[in-house]
């Protein structure tokens, strides 16, 4: 299991997998890196949160998002260089922010199906 996790992981995620932006567990490197890695989780953990509190709305799923673009952001286009725990906590709050969002949307789709559908006749 553990190779296709190491395979499978960065093209999914389209991971650079760059060494110096990831976690190291006993000295072998994660397969994705830090801020994909924090995508992974908020993506696991939104789900179950979503059971217990509610989705959020598509206003707050922005919101969420932002810390990650702003972050990748001034990366890429300034000097500055953000270290792994920011990288995992924005790629958190991102991930949580895309199921939300993926949520919002195939519920509306679902229910305007379901309308157009009762219309039929």
């Amino acid at each position: 299991m553990q190779a296709w996790l190491y395979r499978w992981l960065p093209i999914i995620f389209g991971c650079h997998c760059r060494s110096d932006r990831s976690f190291f567990y006993r000295g072998k490197q994660f397969p994705i890196c830090a801020r994909c890695t924090g995508e992974l989780i908020g993506i696991l953990c939104a789900l179950p949160c979503f059971v217990l509190f509610s989705v959020p709305n598509w206003k707050t799923c922005l919101f969420l998002m932002l810390p990650l673009l702003l972050d990748g952001f001034a990366q890429k286009l300034t000097s500055y260089q953000s270290g792994n725990l920011r990288r995992l906590v924005t790629g958190i709050l991102f991930g949580y922010a895309l199921v939300g969002l993926v949520s919002i949307t195939t519920i509306f789709a679902a229910q305007a199906g379901f309308e157009f559908g009762k219309n039929l006749k």
